[in-house]
């Protein structure tokens, strides 16, 4: 065999292992949508999708990728209302035919994904229950995800957000996370100047360590006593509505 093929099939066993809706795909369900799926390369700062744009594939982050949801005001002012890893998917979550993407969707922590086009898996939708349950699934939880992150912003201390934000983005891309504090500040709907306080006082008690475009976990249990009660919460309706074996069919 090819060897450029052998590698491209090691990257698809890679994604199905390695992101955690497609970690629960029965082999019939695999078979449905691995023909036509491709493995790309996310770069930082890449649009996966932008808003009133049409989606055409559905895309499966794994490794260190993670995807961010950013609404865009008129006046230029954005904010992230969900972010996107290897436990989901980006596009196509909830589909009735054509419809334009609400919020730009932008790569934050850059990785691999698997691709699948839209007309592939709504026709897998029809077939598997397993994946048409699945999505329905998600759906819930990425609601959920959306309506913690209105609560959050609105009742909770910016260090609470931020070291809920940053506990995520562990999960996601690992220990060193490469973002500016800038970047950061746009996702949290803040001044640049407030998240650099933050950072300080993270980092003065030991939790972080920051240096130019990265910001490193160092103390873990320590940023979760940080952190509000969102994150908990959100991890647990995870397990509650898509757990290991992606909720019953």
């Amino acid at each position: 065999m090819n060897q450029a093929i052998t590698d491209e099939l090691d990257r698809i066993d890679e994604a199905f292992a390695g992101n955690r809706l497609l970690s629960t795909f029965p082999a019939e369900a695999r078979a449905l949508i691995e023909p036509s799926a491709r493995i790309v390369q996310l770069d930082t700062g890449d649009v996966v999708h932008a808003r009133g744009g049409d989606v055409d594939s559905t895309c499966f982050p794994f490794g260190t990728a993670m995807v961010s949801l950013v609404v865009e005001l008129p006046d230029g002012r954005s904010i992230e209302a969900a972010s996107i890893g290897h436990e989901g998917a980006v596009g196509g979550i909830v589909s009735c035919g054509r419809a334009p993407a609400f919020a730009r969707a932008q790569v934050l922590v850059g990785g691999p994904a698997l691709t699948v086009p839209m007309k592939v898996l709504e026709d897998a939708k029809l077939r598997s229950g397993h994946i048409r349950n699945l999505f329905c699934r998600f759906s819930d939880y990425l609601l959920s995800t959306v309506m913690q992150s209105a609560a959050c912003n609105a009742f909770h201390p910016i260090e609470q957000r931020a070291a809920r934000w940053l506990l995520t983005a562990q999960d996601r891309a690992g220990d060193s996370i490469e973002l500016t504090q800038e970047a950061l500040s746009g996702l949290l709907g803040v001044q640049r100047t407030t998240v650099n306080a933050v950072a300080r006082t993270l980092q003065d008690e030991g939790l972080i360590a920051t240096r130019r475009g990265t910001i490193h976990v160092t103390d873990r249990a320590g940023l979760k006593r940080r952190a509000c009660e969102c994150y908990e919460a959100i991890e647990g309706h995870f397990a509650d509505v898509i757990g290991p074996g992606g909720g019953s069919c």
